[in-house]
């Protein structure tokens, strides 16, 4: 009954201004996702690159025993490092989309995870593994 007595009180151009704000609102959102996703994709591609790096510059056994190899160990801090930048940053720009979240959709109460979210969480997770495989030499790789 009292959202009845609101609403009447409100005139067209009130509820037309309240729709074209929601609206504004349902318009940043989309672009924080697809910001999100971009994010994603560029971490990714850090994280594989960093990975084909370590694997393609692994030198055999004979190789090393040699000294022919100057450097044996470059293509690895390369490897890791990328691997470590990329999921560092998804790690930010995950924390941030959630702040603007937060920040510009203060009403509402509970906030659903969006598909974006959680392939970041997921691709972080790759991330993490992938470095921890890459520094001890350990896991399937």
């Amino acid at each position: 009954m009292f959202m009845d007595v609101e609403t009447a009180t409100k005139d067209r151009g009130t509820i037309l201004a309240e729709e074209r704000t929601n609206l504004a609102v349902e318009r940043s959102v989309m672009a924080a996702e697809r910001t999100l996703m971009a994010w994603i994709r560029t971490a990714l591609s850090m994280i594989g690159f960093g990975f084909t790096i370590y694997k393609f510059f692994q030198y055999k056994a004979e190789d090393l025993a040699a000294g022919t190899v100057r450097r044996p160990n470059a293509p690895r801090n390369l490897g890791l490092s990328l691997i470590a930048v990329g999921t560092l940053a998804l790690i930010a720009a995950a924390w941030q989309h959630k702040g603007f979240l937060k920040q510009i959709t203060p009403s509402r109460k509970k906030q659903t995870l969006s598909v974006s979210f959680v392939v970041a969480m997921g691709v972080i997770l790759i991330g993490v593994v992938t470095f921890y495989g890459v520094l001890f030499h350990s896991g399937p790789f």
